[in-house]
């Protein structure tokens, strides 16, 4: 009797943590979930004031379908080395310009097979928007999730016209407290004063400036020819669909997919901009058919 050939077992994601240097001194850590033999990666971004260990659940589920996922870790927060102060602060430019290529390089370096793309949540995603337009030649493509261009005018008009008026009152408060004390807030962390300054400056005008890099970051969005994938919650109240589609309608090319999770799709969960990331199975579902689709 001649042995018949065995299937091999299927092998668990390998799990790394790595510590990234940036250019400018700050380390954090990036946890990486590596599957044998993935040949596609995404390079994960987290929301405003959300360490990257809350992604973890993501993380595993993409990685059990095969997809390499490189969690980053915000300046500021979790696994940072630094933390915001009037004495330490920091804006896109150094997220954009110093964090996230050192992030990309250690992710290619540990998996260099693997093509990568970029994605992110709600501020994670905008950031994931303009480091894909930033450097094109890097990047396979983008996914946003629960993200937008934060335009006041996007919000119902009521809310609209309350979130103006609290714009007008958060340079007083970051001169006042030297950061933005989110946790107290209860919106975002503790940020930085020139990433909250950015930030307000594009929900203020609707339009992304170009001091974070000194290139005109609306041409630069335009000019992207990368596939891209939206994801967007129909209860999303910090996200309103005009917002998201602002964002889309930036980026240049073709290539658009968007998908539209209500609560049935969630399997109950409330669609709005955080609940899916208690059971995030249905969103990593979403994300790796579209990934493995142009593997």
């Amino acid at each position: 009797m001649t042995d018949r050939p065995r299937t091999p077992l299927p092998t668990r994601p390998v799990r790394d943590s790595l510590r990234v240097r940036a250019g400018d001194g700050p380390e954090a850590t990036l946890e990486l979930d590596l599957p044998a033999g993935a040949e596609t990666g995404l390079l994960w971004l987290p929301a405003l004031g959300v360490a990257a260990r809350h992604y973890e659940p993501l993380a595993h589920a993409l990685a059990e379908t095969g997809i390499a996922v490189a969690r980053h870790e915000w300046r500021g927060l979790g696994s940072s080395t630094v933390r915001a102060s009037r004495a330490c602060d920091w804006s896109y430019r150094e997220l954009l310009v110093q964090d996230l290529p050192a992030s990309l390089r250690a992710a290619r370096a540990a998996a260099p097979q693997v093509r990568w793309y970029v994605g992110g949540h709600s501020l994670g995603a905008q950031l994931a928007a303009l480091a894909l337009a930033f450097e094109p030649e890097d990047l396979q493509g983008l996914v946003i999730v629960a993200g937008g261009v934060p335009w006041w005018r996007h919000f119902p008009p009521g809310r609209g016209l309350a979130f103006r008026a609290i714009l007008g009152m958060l340079r007083p408060l970051l001169a006042a407290t030297g950061h933005f004390p989110g946790r107290r807030l209860g919106f975002g962390g503790r940020e930085a004063r020139g990433v909250m300054r950015d930030w307000a400056a594009s929900a203020i005008s609707g339009r992304y400036g170009s001091a974070a890099t000194g290139t005109d970051a609306e041409a630069a969005l335009a000019a992207v020819q990368r596939p891209v994938l939206g994801v967007w919650f129909d209860q999303d109240a910090l996200v309103p669909r005009a917002a998201f589609d602002a964002l889309l309608d930036r980026i240049g090319g073709r290539d658009h997919a968007v998908a539209v999770f209500g609560r049935d799709e969630l399997g109950g969960l409330a669609a709005d901009h955080f609940s899916w990331m208690k059971q995030p199975g249905p969103v990593a579902r979403q994300l790796a058919g579209w990934l493995h689709a142009r593997a």
